[in-house]
């Protein structure tokens, strides 16, 4: 249960810090997990670097142009 506390928590933060909707950053989050978990050797840091990932792909995102 904690990996999917952790999820949760960690996809919250990144929709209210980068002010996309949670649904977004949920889809968003989990595909970028499953592609970095695909090549990883170490899965230590994954969802770190998951969550880093998607903080710079919505960064670059204006947050009104996404549509829910």
């Amino acid at each position: 249960m904690r990996a999917i506390e952790d999820t949760r928590t960690i996809v919250q933060e990144l929709a209210v810090s980068t002010n996309h909707p949670e649904q977004l950053v949920s889809q968003m989050y989990t595909d970028v997990l499953e592609e970095f978990r695909r090549d990883a050797t170490i899965l230590d840091y994954v969802p770190l670097l998951a969550a880093r990932r998607v903080r710079e792909i919505l960064g670059n995102i204006p947050s009104g142009s996404v549509k829910q």
